[in-house]
């Protein structure tokens, strides 16, 4: 069967559900505290997420298409089907986290996914469970561990400097207008550095499936694309629950947790690491919030996205392996 055009198809569905799921990653903070209108997120996030998908974003889908599963011992049209099925069950899953408004982890998702690739692989006789490259595995899980923590401590320490260096010693008001536009400018960063990490995970099984060695442009700003309708058209919906219900953000704690963010996930990039961008913004808000003191976060909203989190890749990883066995029973 040929798959190239489906696969061609889910990949910018998921690409359309990293905008719609993680536009929130990028500007949900900017909406939570009022420095942007909808319309003028939705402007620049599209533009800058294409452009650190299109330009920056080659070095962690290679992690993604090669990094886990050996697809070099697996014949090509085995590797196929499972990419199509590693990008279908993400997809899926995101999908149903969004309508609910949770803001689940697309690289969570995709590498769960791939990993079910993997499990399916073995149960099939195809490859053998050592083959899969559990210590990368191991380390990209750390790195969604460790990627909130420093979140957090990056955005609590930045929100504490503000408020010790200038909050409370100029006029608040004043201070807080300038974050206003600094705030924007720290959107629009981490709106790029999220399009560098996180295309990975919509084209990364792409070029798993086609065989590419390197990453081609077009595959990147196809995923840029696709991620820009995302945003477009169903981003809004997780944008309140990371903008306003974690924590109630001013433009100053706004800054805070976005440069924390872009910072922390641009590292990430550099290194080829496909952190959880989501868990990063989640964690500078966290951090951000607890500078107020604890009682400023809704706890309740934070175990929920929590349980969301740790659910998707069981979620994922099954949900592969079946559409996999379904694949080769249609034939």
């Amino acid at each position: 069967m040929d798959f190239i055009l489906p696969i061609l198809i889910v990949g910018l569905y998921m690409a359309w559900n990293i905008g719609a799921n993680d536009a929130a990653n990028s500007m949900g903070t900017s909406y939570g505290s009022k420095a942007l209108t909808i319309k003028q997120i939705i402007f620049l996030a599209c533009i800058l997420e294409f452009l650190g998908a299109s330009f920056f974003g080659h070095r962690v889908t290679h992690t993604i298409a090669k990094g886990i599963v050996p697809i070099e011992f697996l014949s090509q049209d085995i590797v196929i089907l499972g990419a199509f099925a590693s990008i279908l069950s993400a997809s899926l899953w995101v999908t149903i986290a969004t309508y609910y408004g949770l803001p689940v982890s697309t690289s969570h998702s995709i590498v769960g996914a791939v990993l079910g690739f993997g499990i399916a692989a073995w149960l099939n006789g195809l490859l053998d469970l050592d083959a899969i490259k559990w210590f990368v595995l191991l380390r990209i899980i750390l790195s969604w561990v460790l990627s909130p923590f420093f979140g957090a401590l990056l955005g609590f320490l930045t929100f504490y400097l503000i408020r010790k260096i200038l909050l409370e010693n100029f006029d608040v008001t004043s201070v807080e207008r300038v974050f206003r536009y600094l705030q924007v400018l720290s959107a629009c960063f981490v709106a790029f550095a999220h399009g560098s990490n996180d295309v990975a995970n919509a084209v990364g099984p792409v070029c798993a499936a086609f065989g590419y060695a390197e990453t081609p442009p077009w595959i990147l700003m196809l995923g840029g694309l696709g991620i820009a309708v995302g945003i477009a058209t169903w981003g809004y919906r997780v944008m309140e629950v990371v903008g306003k219900r974690i924590t109630e953000l001013t433009w100053t704690r706004g800054f805070s947790a976005e440069f924390s963010t872009a910072t922390t996930v641009l590292a990430a990039s550099y290194l080829g690491m496909p952190i959880s961008t989501t868990h990063t913004i989640v964690g500078s808000v966290i951090g951000v919030g607890l500078a107020r003191g604890i009682a400023s976060i809704d706890l309740r909203i934070v175990g929920t996205i929590t349980i969301s989190w740790l659910l998707t890749i069981p979620i994922t990883t099954v949900l592969t392996t079946l559409i996999y066995y379904i694949l080769i029973i249609l034939g």
